[in-house]
Formats: structure tokens, C-alpha cells, sequence
């Protein structure tokens, strides 16, 4: 369901039928996946042609891209999802299948084939589902390399917005590094703002860069109507192509937690500790500004939140510390991220 910012929507971006929930979703592309398959920009080409990019790529990448049909026990709902590999597996939002109880996969030819879950993480958005199609008949998109992208790069999305399968909308990157929060209430980092249209149906399909690799998984757009304003979000595509292929792996994916609350920008000053969590087993304290972890500087909440994600459950990490103007260290066993933010 959508969620309230201040006075501003962030709507997840789900088509929903009777009883259904309204959500989001965009992708993300890795260089490990078959390249032969997307396009590219010629050389030498400028930015200024890239409405003919767009059509290349779309050509290239249409049939990658499917629409998502899910029953559940209050209705259904539609949204996009994207092929990574010969075996069949699709990327999409947590949110397009949570509560599934049936999971249709609608291909460009019009096809229609059931779908298997193999695995979601509600702390990044991203599942990953699995369709017995064969290899002939599928597309894979691969994913970009992390910190590929710029903030004024051209990007195309294609999804289902409002159950339109096969639409291309256009824009640009328009901002990166920015936070929303998943579907369990924790911060999604690193994700990628973009101007290209973004609607109910969205939700898990691609935004690709000009040589027709993923970037980003579609998830939600920032609205005080709900509908698209021209600021849509996406789960930045180095975090979709690593947890999908750990939900491909293990069927799971697990999280270190620190069990801290941080600010969003700032020093990584401790706003508050869990009971009973790591970071309160170790004596951190409300106040207390972390500078570093394991000897690396760490200069803010969000630096912070990314040295956490690196590790695993049961790691042990030293943070250094400043309380009342002392400085000290602690070591710290990190625990598993609860189901839900607390």
C-alpha cells in the first residue's frame, strides 16, 4: 500500500484489482548475463539521437520483458518483471508477488505460462520467479556495472502500466543515491531517481541505460496524487542482480543488523537503539557518533548502513566511537535482520 511522506505519496507502483494493493517497481542490468542480446548505441553517436536508441533497444529488449498476473486471497493484481537468464528465472518487486497464490507470466508473443517463486526479499524489494519455457524462446537482459550510471544519462522503462503490456516510456537519470523504504520498513539505499514515466504496473520491470542493460527495478514513484509527477524510483541494479542471484542460490537472502536507527544525512550519529539488538548487547548508546568500522572511516548514516550491508549475520565488526567527546571502541556481533523494521 502506498505510504505517507509529510504531505507527499510515495506509491508503490502495483496494478491492483478487486481487493488488491497499489505498488512499484523498476530494474537494474549486470555485465554477467549474455550481451548479445541487448543493444546498443553505434559508436560515435550522440545523446541528442537517443529517441532512435530508445527504438533499438526496445526492439532489442521487448521480449525480455513480461507482464505479471497474480491471484491472491483478497483479488489481483498486475506488474512487470524481466528475464536474467536462459533457465528461465524473471526479476520483479517482492511487492508484485507478496501473497501470491497463483503467478502468470505473459510473455510479448502473448504466451501465457505458470510461474514458480523461488525466492523474495521484502528488505530489498527484489524477487525472482521461475517459468519451464524453453531456452530458444527466451531474451535475457544483463545487468550494468555498479557505477555505470550519471545523473543525466538517457534511460528507457518498459512494463505494464495499468495492465498496457510492451510500454516504453523516456527520460533520464535524475538522481542517484537516493533512499526509499521497502516493503518491511527498511531503507533501500543507493536507489535511482528518473524522470522516465512510471505507473501502477510498473512495478518490476527494467530501466535500462543506452546499451540496453538493466540499471534498475521500477519500484515506486513520489506523488501527492498517485500518479506519476515525473519522479519515479528504482532499486539500483548491482543490489537487484546480487540478491537475485543469492534467491537463485539459497532461496533467501539474509542481512547483518546492527539494530541502530540513523539519520538520513548527517554523521552517523546513534538516534536510537533496539532492545535487546547487537548494537544494545555491546553498550552502544543513543548519542554515540560512529567514525569508523574496522578501521575505515565512516563519515555518515548512510556509509554506516552500507558497511553493515557488506557483512553477514554473526560477523564481528569493532566500531569506533565518540561519546561525550571520548573517543573508544566496540565490538559488535552482528545479528539477522528482523522481518520488519522495529
Amino acid at each position: 500500500m502506498s505510504k505517507q511522506v509529510a504531505t507527499i505519496v510515495l506509491a508503490l507502483l502495483l496494478a491492483a484489482g478487486v481487493g488488491g494493493a497499489v505498488g512499484a517497481g523498476v530494474a537494474l542490468s549486470t555485465d554477467d548475463q549474455p550481451a548479445a542480446q541487448t543493444a546498443s548505441a553505434p559508436a560515435g553517436e550522440s545523446v541528442s539521437q537517443s529517441e532512435s536508441f530508445a527504438a533499438a533497444i526496445y526492439k532489442r529488449a521487448k521480449d525480455a520483458v513480461v507482464e505479471i498476473q497474480t491471484a491472491t486471497e483478497q483479488g489481483s493484481a498486475t506488474g512487470s518483471g524481466f528475464v536474467i537468464d536462459k533457465q528461465g528465472h524473471i526479476v520483479t518487486n517482492e511487492h508484485v508477488v507478496e501473497g501470491a497464490t497463483k503467478v502468470t507470466v505473459q510473455f510479448a508473443d502473448q504466451s501465457e505460462v505458470q510461474a514458480t517463486i523461488v525466492g523474495t526479499d521484502p528488505s530489498t524489494d527484489i524477487a525472482v520467479l521461475k517459468v519451464d519455457r524453453p531456452a530458444s524462446r527466451l531474451t535475457p537482459l544483463s545487468f550494468a556495472a555498479a557505477g555505470s550510471l550519471e545523473v543525466g544519462d538517457p534511460v528507457v522503462a518498459i512494463g505494464s502500466p495499468f495492465g498496457l503490456e510492451g510500454t516504453l516510456t523516456t527520460g533520464v537519470v535524475s538522481g542517484l543515491g537516493r533512499e526509499i523504504e521497502a516493503p518491511n520498513g527498511f531503507t533501500i539505499e543507493n536507489a535511482v531517481q528518473t524522470d522516465a514515466a512510471l505507473n501502477h504496473g510498473n512495478s518490476g520491470g527494467p530501466l535500462l541505460d543506452m546499451q540496453g542493460r538493466v540499471v534498475g527495478v521500477a519500484a515506486q514513484i513520489r506523488s501527492d496524487s498517485g500518479g506519476n509527477v515525473g519522479i519515479g524510483y528504482a532499486v539500483p541494479g548491482d543490489t537487484a542482480q546480487r540478491v537475485a542471484h543469492q534467491l537463485i542460490s539459497d532461496g533467501s537472502v539474509e542481512h547483518a543488523y546492527l539494530g541502530v536507527s540513523l539519520p538520513n544525512s548527517g554523521a552517523a550519529t546513534i538516534e536510537e537503539v533496539v532492545n535487546n539488538g547487537p548494537a544494545d548487547s555491546a553498550g552502544l548508546q543513543a548519542g554515540d557518533e560512529v567514525t569508523a568500522v574496522d578501521g575505515k572511516t565512516i563519515e555518515s548514516g548512510d556509509a554506516l548502513r552500507e558497511a553493515i550491508d557488506a557483512k553477514k549475520p554473526g560477523d564481528k565488526i569493532t566500531l569506533t566511537i565518540k561519546r561525550n567527546g571520548n573517543e573508544r571502541t566496540v565490538q559488535v556481533t552482528l545479528g539477522q535482520r528482523p522481518a520488519t523494521a522495529q
